[in-house]
C-alpha cells in the first residue's frame, strides 16, 4: 500500500477513534436521573421570598401541592397549617426559577468534538430549523446550571440571516420532550451589519460602512414578503417548508427575535417592523439601544440587553457602560431582560443571577433587577401565567438559597424545586468540589 495512502488513514481512524472515546465518555458520565413527579406536599417556612414581581415576603409560607404554588403568604399576618414535609427555611431566600435567555444549552457539549455541536444549520434562511429537535435533555453543561438557581432556559439555534425557532425547556428532565414548557416561541433574524471593519484578520483596517447593507435588507425584505403571499394563499401549490414555518410569526402568535446592536441598526430595524407589520418583535443584543429608546417603549419593543460581562463595544464608550446599560433602558421605559450570547456563552449561563447582581451594583434596584431573569423573560416568551414569579396557582419552579442570590458569596442554594419536582443539585463541579476538599482535608489532618 502507498505509505502517503496509508499514513492518511491512519490519521482518519486516530481522528474517528478520539471522537468515539469523547462521546463514549459523555454518556458514560450523564447527568443525574430526573427527579419523579411531586407526590407529597412541601410547606416552607420562615424565609424571605423575592416574589419576582418587585414585591418581598419577609418572612413568608410557601405551600407547594401538585407541581404548584397552593398557597404563598406572610406568615406574620395569616396563621396556616402546614402540610406535608416542613422546609424551615429561617435566615434563607426563596426566589422563582431563574430562565437563560438567548442560549444555546444542550445545543453543543464539547466544542471540538463535531458530534456533540449542533447549535446551526448549513444555509442563510433557516427558518423551518427547530432548536428543540436537537436539544440534548442529558447535557452536563445543562446540569451544571440548576445549582446557581438557572431552572428555565430559552434554546436557541445560531448562524444564518434566519437561523431557526427557539423553544423554551426547563433543565430537569429525560428528554427534549419532557423538558419542552413552550415549543417554538419565535424565529430568529440576525440583522445585516451596517457597519464592517476592513482589511484582514492579520492585517485590520478602520471600521467602515458595509457596501452590502441595503442589498442584505432587501433580501431579507423579499423572502418576508415571500412568506406572507405563502400564508396567505389558501392552497399553495406545493409545500414551501421555510415559507409555511415563518406563518405563526407573521400571525403574531409567536414572537420574531431580530438580533441587532448599534443605534443605526436599531433605528433601521425598527423601520423594517413598521414597514412589514411585525406584531410581536424583539430586539436582541440592543447595544446603544439607550439613545432609541422613547421609539422602542412608543412601539412596545422589549430588549434581551447583551451581556453584563463585557467589554464596552467601542473605544470612546464607558467603560461601565455593559454594567449600567440595562438600567439605562428600564429608566427610559423599555422593557429589559437580560442575556449572555457570546463567548462560552453555554458554560457561563450558569452566571445569570450574578449578571443581575451587576445590574443591581451599578444603581438597579434588586428586585427589579431580579425581575430582569424572571418575571420580564417569562412575559416575553409568554410562559408568564405558569413561571417568572411565586404566586399563588403558578408553576411550584423556585429555589431556596443561604443569602442572596445575586451575590456570589450568598447563593448557595439548599433546595430546588421545578414544577414540584425535588430536584438533584448535584453536578459534575459539586462532585469536583468535594473530591478535592476531602483530599486536602486529609491532608490537613495529618
Amino acid at each position: 500500500m502507498n505509505a502517503k495512502l496509508f499514513t492518511g488513514k491512519m490519521k482518519t481512524m486516530k481522528k474517528l477513534l478520539y471522537t468515539i472515546c469523547a462521546l463514549f465518555a459523555l454518556n458514560a458520565t450523564a447527568q443525574q436521573t430526573p427527579a419523579p413527579e411531586q407526590t407529597g406536599v412541601y410547606t416552607i417556612m420562615n424565609a424571605t421570598a423575592h416574589i419576582g414581581n418587585g414585591d418581598v415576603i419577609e418572612n413568608s409560607v410557601i405551600v407547594i401541592e401538585n407541581g404548584k404554588i397552593s398557597a404563598i403568604a406572610d406568615a406574620t399576618t395569616v396563621r396556616m397549617d402546614i402540610k406535608g414535609e416542613k422546609i424551615d427555611a429561617y435566615g434563607m431566600h426563596v426566589y422563582p426559577g431563574i430562565i437563560a435567555m438567548n442560549t444555546t444549552l444542550g445545543l453543543v457539549e464539547v466544542d471540538a468534538v463535531n458530534a456533540s455541536d449542533d447549535e446551526r444549520e448549513i444555509g442563510t434562511y433557516n427558518p423551518h430549523i427547530r432548536s428543540i429537535i436537537a436539544y440534548n435533555a442529558e447535557s452536563r453543561v445543562v446540569e451544571s446550571m440548576r445549582p446557581n438557581g438557572v431552572l428555565i432556559a430559552q434554546v436557541v439555534p445560531r448562524g444564518g440571516r434566519i437561523s431557526g425557532k427557539s423553544s423554551v425547556v426547563q433543565l430537569d428532565a429525560w428528554n427534549w420532550e419532557d423538558a419542552a414548557i413552550r415549543t417554538d416561541d419565535g424565529i430568529h433574524i440576525n440583522w445585516p451589519s451596517s457597519f464592517r471593519r476592513s482589511g484582514s484578520w492579520r492585517n485590520p483596517g478602520p471600521i467602515e460602512p458595509s457596501k452590502d447593507y441595503a442589498e442584505q435588507v432587501a433580501e431579507l425584505t423579499d423572502f418576508l414578503n415571500s412568506a406572507k403571499a405563502y400564508s396567505a394563499t389558501p392552497n399553495p401549490v406545493g409545500l414551501n417548508l421555510k415559507y409555511a414555518a415563518l406563518k405563526d410569526a407573521i400571525n403574531g402568535d409567536d414572537n420574531i427575535y431580530i438580533h441587532v446592536d448599534g443605534e443605526k441598526g436599531i433605528r433601521d430595524v425598527l423601520t423594517f417592523v413598521k414597514e412589514n407589520s411585525i406584531k410581536k418583535p424583539v430586539i436582541v443584543g440592543g447595544r446603544e439601544g439607550d439613545k432609541v429608546a422613547a421609539e422602542l417603549v412608543a412601539m412596545n419593543v422589549p430588549v434581551l440587553a447583551s451581556r453584563v460581562h463585557d467589554l464596552p463595544a467601542r473605544e470612546d464608550e464607558d467603560y461601565d457602560m455593559p454594567y449600567k446599560f440595562p438600567k439605562l433602558l428600564a429608566d427610559k421605559g423599555v422593557m429589559v431582560a437580560l442575556e449572555n450570547s457570546g463567548s462560552m456563552e453555554r458554560h457561563q449561563a450558569r452566571n445569570f443571577p450574578f449578571y443581575a447582581g451587576t445590574v443591581a451594583g451599578y444603581g438597579m434596584d434588586m428586585e427589579k433587577a431580579l425581575m430582569m431573569i424572571t418575571l420580564t423573560p417569562a412575559k416575553i416568551l409568554g410562559i408568564d401565567k405558569d413561571y417568572g414569579s411565586l404566586e399563588q396557582g403558578k408553576s411550584a419552579t423556585l429555589f431556596i438559597s443561604r443569602g442572596n442570590a445575586l451575590d456570589m458569596r450568598g447563593n448557595q442554594l439548599t433546595r430546588a424545586f421545578i414544577d414540584g419536582r425535588d430536584i438533584s443539585l448535584n453536578s459534575h463541579q459539586t462532585e469536583l468540589y468535594e473530591r478535592y476538599m476531602n483530599k486536602y482535608d486529609a491532608e490537613i489532618k495529618r
